[in-house]
């Protein structure tokens, strides 16, 4: 297929637009570069520098057989503090994407949403069904747009499918988590044990956990990028469907560093701070529905799997910057 990747030198977009060039489809990345990076962008695959805003313009007269959309701003924080940012950069940005794929040619798409849609779950593991309740601008920005595509979808312009993921973590081909700001634990947790940062900050430590900490349920971004490829393959014209991506365990702050430090063999300084505001306790996935539909399930499963591969990319690039 002809793929339009929007996000594409993003972390999670470098690593679907890669695993695409590698099964033989023909890419082309559109992003902005404000939080992606050139080289990241995969190799084989067209780039156009611009927003999503701009997608007619940039792409008049190219056609395509789908979209992967993830350009999107996605920190929780920077969503409360500047939420109209959120609104005019991942609703309107992507109302104006969506609204420009018929002229486009585009048949497809599979939309970047998130387990932020849920908000404070009332039942876990959470499936499809579960209430929609975002806690953040960021999680209602990211429900806006699943909301627009199905609408869009009933309409019979296109098939879309809304992928929520939970944590993501691990890296693919070399490109793993660049960030700046990182806000991501893992990622921090690995800077702290090459000693690019000299403590951690555990934000809230008397959650209703097992040890106080925020439970995640994490995926390895290879296997998201699969989700996505899967998710293009099985889709249904004028249908919108939902799935769930992780691995249906969840693992508490704590135990995360307790791998980190074992897979590098530092030992972390870690500091505790209050509750972050827009944090919900416990975050974990049923990925039912997406293995009985898109035959997918995760091949990367253990922390020690996403956090080792992590680590390689990491480590390799802070020895080839000296």
């Amino acid at each position: 297929m002809r793929v339009l990747v929007t996000g594409g030198a993003g972390y999670i977009g470098s690593v679907v637009g890669t695993k695409l060039v590698e099964e033989g489809h023909d890419v082309t990345v559109l992003d902005d570069l404000s939080t992606g990076h050139l080289d990241a962008v995969p190799d084989g695959a067209a780039f156009v520098h611009g927003r999503v805003h701009d997608a007619a313009r940039l792409l008049e007269g190219q056609r395509f057989d789908a979209a992967v959309h993830l350009a999107a701003a996605s920190l929780v924080a920077e969503s409360i503090a500047n939420p109209e940012k959120y609104q005019e950069n991942n609703v309107e940005g992507s109302h104006r994407l969506i609204d420009a794929l018929p002229a486009l040619g585009i048949g497809r798409i599979v939309f970047s949403s998130t387990a932020a849609v849920y908000g404070e779950p009332d039942r876990v593991p959470i499936d499809e069904d579960a209430p929609t309740a975002p806690v953040n601008p960021y999680g209602a920005s990211k429900l806006a747009v699943d909301q627009f595509l199905a609408d869009r979808a009933s309409a019979g312009l296109f098939g879309a499918v809304s992928l929520r993921y939970f944590n993501v973590a691990g890296a693919y081909g070399g490109r793993g988590e660049r960030h700046s700001p990182e806000s991501h634990l893992i990622p921090i947790a690995l800077e702290v044990a090459l000693g690019l940062r000299p403590a951690l900050v555990v934000y809230g430590n008397d959650y209703p956990t097992p040890d106080g900490t925020c439970v995640r349920d994490y995926v390895h971004v290879a296997d998201l990028a699969d989700a996505h490829i899967a998710a293009l393959v099985s889709m249904e014209p004028g249908v919108h469907r939902v799935f769930n991506l992780g691995n249906g365990a969840g693992f508490s702050v704590r135990q995360v560093l307790g791998v980190v430090e074992a897979v590098t063999g530092a030992a972390l300084d870690v500091r505790d701070a209050p509750r972050r505001a827009g944090d919900p306790s416990v975050l974990v996935a049923s990925s039912a529905r997406a293995a009985r539909d898109l035959g997918w399930k995760p091949n990367h499963a253990t922390l020690e799997s996403m956090i080792g591969d992590a680590w390689q990319v990491l480590s390799a690039r802070r020895h080839s910057e000296g």
